[in-house]
């Protein structure tokens, strides 16, 4: 007889069963967003609604996301009330960049993210990853939101800027908890759309965290531009290099490369730090499963020496990873705004509505998924994953604007739990209480204190 017990259910908020006042939507969106949604939205294939801000669209049907992200993307610009939120911190990055301006920074980075790039990439992920493990040896409690965040970052460090990036990793990840908590936040104003000449307390707030992050790129850009000076055949070939290069009068500006780097350096690592958090916390709630990835790890690592090799052959650990990407995606909402009016089917949305695409509702979805708020892996194992429609799960987004690094993440997180839990065990402890909040990504409210034990003496 099967014994396995019913599957975990992690925390989330519940769906609200009526809507907010005005007032308590501005403070739920400034707190929480993620906490604002209600059945309806859960259930339902769109919703058209008047908002605080104005016109609202949720879209949820795998048919309407890819009718707005894929097939009529023209008509759809950056939300406003994203690029309010996101420009002052990335300006003109990849992720908030428009036009031109985003054709020529893609054109830039892709080189970057070629298959060949993201294997070369490999090894220098293992060695960071064997590196950082080392402090676990002795076992005990330890923050795993918190370490997750340092082991990406010097993967990234180690990777797209071949180590050589100015600032101390340690308070460089406390300067990113204070940028979210600050400017990572819906200001009530834009909520509002009041107009921009309207001072906003929370860029106020993250003035100078903001300072702190941009010393941070000149200093790396002029250490670069100094080797160049001395040695130009002695200058890794890696993302920094690319940018630099693509700097010109047909390509980049100084501003835009800067942008760029702060984008990755920002953003780059703190997406998968937060899916490797999420997916360590769900696999110590769910022993069976835990169970099945450390053995699949420990058959793989024993007769595969390779990196490169091991997303293609670990189904059961990426299973896991992609389901908790579903529960917890990184990026829980995509918004778009409309250029000019459509019609989708008996669907009308409006000039200037707020399309917003959200994979934390649509990945939980009452009518996509069986059983939505449960940790099930098996989602994902091969002959189930490709029944799962493109366009419901989202946890790199769709079409154009696509994330740019996602088989570099793949291949990251899979590198990065292959050796945690080759070597580890994480177990969660009474205070591991993690409650999801949206602040840009969708992080653990009250950390992930997990507690660590060697697997092998």
């Amino acid at each position: 007889m099967d014994t396995q017990p019913a599957p975990f259910v992690p925390p989330a908020p519940k769906p609200r069963t009526s809507p907010p006042s005005t007032l308590e939507m501005i403070r739920i969106v400034y707190r929480n967003p993620l906490e604002l949604w209600g059945e309806p939205t859960y259930n339902e294939p769109w919703i058209s609604a008047k908002g605080a801000g104005g016109p609202l669209v949720i879209a949820n049907d795998p048919a309407l996301i890819r009718h707005v992200l894929v097939d009529n993307a023209k008509n759809y610009k950056m939300a406003t009330v994203r690029q309010k939120i996101l420009r002052p911190i990335l300006r003109d990055g990849l992720l908030t960049a428009e036009g031109e301006v985003w054709k020529r920074s893609r054109k830039a980075i892709a080189p970057v993210f070629t298959p060949r790039h993201i294997f070369g990439f490999a090894q220098p992920m293992l060695k960071r990853t064997l590196e950082f493990v080392t402090r676990y040896e002795a076992g005990g409690t330890s923050d795993i939101a918190h370490d997750m965040t340092l082991l990406t970052y010097d993967i990234l460090a180690e990777t797209l800027f071949s180590g050589e990036i100015a600032g101390e990793p340690g308070s460089f990840e406390n300067e990113i908890d204070r940028l979210f908590e600050t400017m990572g936040r819906v200001d009530p104003l834009d909520l509002l759309r009041a107009p921009d000449w309207l001072p906003r307390l929370t860029r106020i707030r993250g003035r100078k965290t903001m300072a702190y992050f941009r010393k941070i790129v000149t200093d790396t850009v002029k250490m670069r531009e100094e080797k160049f000076r001395r040695d130009p055949d002695a200058v890794p070939q890696d993302f920094l290099t690319l940018l630099l290069k693509a700097e010109g009068p047909d390509g980049l500006t100084r501003p835009e490369v800067e942008d760029n780097i702060i984008t990755f350096i920002g953003a780059g690592h703190e997406t998968t730090a937060r899916a490797l958090g999420w997916t360590l916390y769900c696999l110590a709630e769910s022993p069976w499963e835990r169970d099945r990835v450390e053995q699949e790890i420990d058959q793989v690592l024993a007769r595969e020496p390779d990196p490169t090799k091991w997303l293609d052959v670990m189904p059961l650990t990426r299973a896991a990873f992609d389901e908790a990407l579903r529960l917890y995606p990184p990026a829980p909402s995509i918004n778009r705004e409309p250029i000019v009016p459509e019609m989708w089917r008996d669907l009308y949305i409006p000039k200037h509505a707020a399309v917003l695409v959200m994979p934390w509702v649509v990945h939980r979805h009452r009518k996509l998924w069986d059983r939505p708020d449960a940790f099930l892996p098996e989602r994902f194992h091969p002959g189930n994953r490709e029944k799962i429609d493109r366009f419901q799960y989202l946890p790199f987004g769709a079409g154009p604007r696509v994330c740019i690094g996602a088989s570099f993440a793949m291949q990251e997180a899979i590198i990065a739990l292959a050796i945690l839990l080759s070597r580890f065990r994480f177990d969660a402890t009474a205070e591991t209480k993690p409650w999801p909040v949206q602040k840009l990504t969708t992080q653990p409210q009250g950390g992930l204190p997990m507690r660590i034990t060697p697997r092998h003496r």
